[in-house]
């Protein structure tokens, strides 16, 4: 497994360069397999990329998408990262809705269940033999997908899909991929932007345990890549 170290001076940057580099991920991969899977996620940067996607010369169709977690909330709560999704990017290109795999929301069979909903999607992944890129953004204390330090989830060892109660960030219901299903993708990308998060990258690239920093056991199955604004990247060693 390789890590990669990308750093670009602003958020902006940080996008540029992923988008860059998204299209010929995808491409190799329909090419070699006839579709390309990609994990999608949310907050700033994530959501940004996908924003700069969409004029992107890409084939929408062949590409599969699935998220790596999700707010169990209303289907259509303006924190679901589908809806940040959808509106940045996938209700603007031609994508086939049969490829589109979100989250279930807080409604309708899944109303009030968020155990059930989270065993439905871990029928759906856990099938999956690789994906093709899995995005992540990280929070402050070194949190990916909804994966916090010292909780269950992070404790989990088997490559599935788990619900989360109590999360320190609100809201505190969602669904998440588990860090050995994260290890699933042949690519895992790490978009951080800014100096809160410069300690978290600081230590998960030095070799944490992921109990302590979850993004330290974000690692892809060929290639790591940390793309890191300056501020993010200011502690780590030059």
């Amino acid at each position: 497994m390789n890590t990669e170290i990308v750093r670009e001076d602003d958020q902006d940057g940080v996008i540029a360069a992923a988008a860059g580099r998204f299209t010929a991920l995808v491409d190799r991969a329909i090419a070699e397999r006839g579709r390309a899977r990609v994990v999608l996620t949310g907050g700033g940067a994530g959501i940004g990329l996908l924003a700069a996607l969409r004029t992107a010369d890409i084939d929408w169709p062949h590409i599969e998408f699935f998220w790596g977690d999700e707010r169990f909330v209303g289907p259509d709560d303006a924190e679901r990262n589908e809806v940040q999704a959808r509106d940045a990017l996938l209700s603007h290109v031609p994508v086939d809705e049969a490829l589109v795999h979100p989250m279930p929301a807080d409604s309708a069979e899944f109303r009030g269940d968020v155990d059930g909903a989270a065993r439905h999607y871990a029928e759906l992944v856990e099938p999956v033999d690789a994906f093709d890129l899995h995005l992540l953004g990280m929070g402050g204390e070194g949190h990916v997908n909804s994966i916090f330090p010292h909780s269950p989830a992070v404790a989990e060892t088997s490559p599935t899909v788990v619900a989360v109660r109590d999360c320190p960030k609100p809201p505190p219901t969602r669904i998440t991929l588990t860090l050995p299903m994260v290890a699933r993708a042949r690519e895992v990308w790490l978009l951080v932007a800014g100096e809160a998060k410069a300690s978290a990258a600081a230590a998960a690239l030095a070799g944490a345990s992921p109990a302590d920093v979850p993004s330290a056991g974000a690692v892809g199955a060929e290639r790591t890549v940390w793309y890191l604004d300056r501020a993010a990247a200011s502690a780590l060693p030059r």
